[in-house]
């Protein structure tokens, strides 16, 4: 097992990384990324029209990791589009939006080859159908958790309240509030690193990976947000541009986790599957 071997498996690891250029390609994808960040943002708002949220409510779950100088930037640029846009106009973006958004996905999974040391000799409608069901199946299930986290207080009080136990839910809720975006993030690593390598692997394969980046995804985020509103005044220094600046950061810190993720589970079924 890996904890048996601790130091031969982090050897190896280092040696992948540095073989396999990792900051540098997540260079390149955070590149991808931005040019998809907001199409699939205006795809998320344009489903919203046909749910029970608002915009606001997802717009308010994005603000707990962005940096404020991004997020005002995020919420400008949505702002002057919805204003912009008509109905034929947005369906159109639809359509464009999974297209775009497929393309940061289809570069992640040209990585996560890399890690494995693998070619792609997929099809290219299969390898874009990967990566457009993907950003379709990541969008619902975005939906769903917010879903869950805006309308499950009220459920949850109709159901409990009922049999005299709505304490006792509000503690249970309380807890579950931070356990539904972890669970989600969770099953989204899990997805994309089971099913977008050319390489067969199973679930405990990509188990270890997987937990990596979800802490450590949670954690970057939130401590590179604190660090930006506290300490990092990327206005005073790239001026008008400081909010992008800091979403490409952002990307770019997501990027690396992401690759990391896959190179740990790349050297666990090196070293250690049969």
């Amino acid at each position: 097992m890996i904890s048996n071997k601790p130091k031969t498996f982090m050897l190896h690891l280092i040696k992948q990384v540095q073989q396999n250029e990792v900051t540098a390609l997540a260079a390149q994808i955070s590149y991808y990324l931005l040019l998809a960040f907001f199409p699939f943002l205006m795809f998320l708002i344009t489903l919203l029209n046909y749910t029970p949220l608002t915009d606001q409510a997802m717009l308010e779950q994005l603000s707990l990791i962005l940096p404020d100088q991004a997020y005002k930037m995020v919420i400008d640029i949505i702002n002057e589009t919805v204003r912009a846009g008509n109905a034929t106009l947005l369906s159109i973006g639809v359509i464009a939006a999974i297209w775009t958004s497929s393309k940061g996905t289809a570069s992640v999974i040209r990585a996560m080859n890399k890690a494995y040391r693998v070619e792609e000799d997929r099809p290219f409608w299969k390898t874009k159908g990967i990566g457009i069901i993907f950003t379709l199946c990541l969008a619902f299930v975005i939906l769903f958790s917010l879903g869950l986290l805006v309308f499950g207080q009220v459920i949850g009080d109709l159901l409990f309240s009922s049999v005299w136990m709505t304490d006792i839910f509000n503690r249970i809720w309380a807890l579950a509030r931070y356990i539904i975006p972890i669970i989600t993030l969770f099953a989204t690593f899990a997805a994309l690193y089971r099913w977008g390598p050319n390489h067969r692997l199973k679930f405990r394969d990509i188990l270890l990976g997987t937990f990596f980046s979800t802490m450590g995804w949670i954690i970057a985020s939130l401590g590179f947000s604190f660090y930006v509103n506290n300490f990092g005044n990327f206005a005073r220094v790239y001026g008008s541009i400081g909010g992008m600046i800091a979403l490409l950061l952002w990307l770019y810190i997501s990027s690396i986790i992401t690759l990391l993720g896959a190179e740990i589970n790349s050297a666990y079924t090196t070293l250690y599957r049969k």
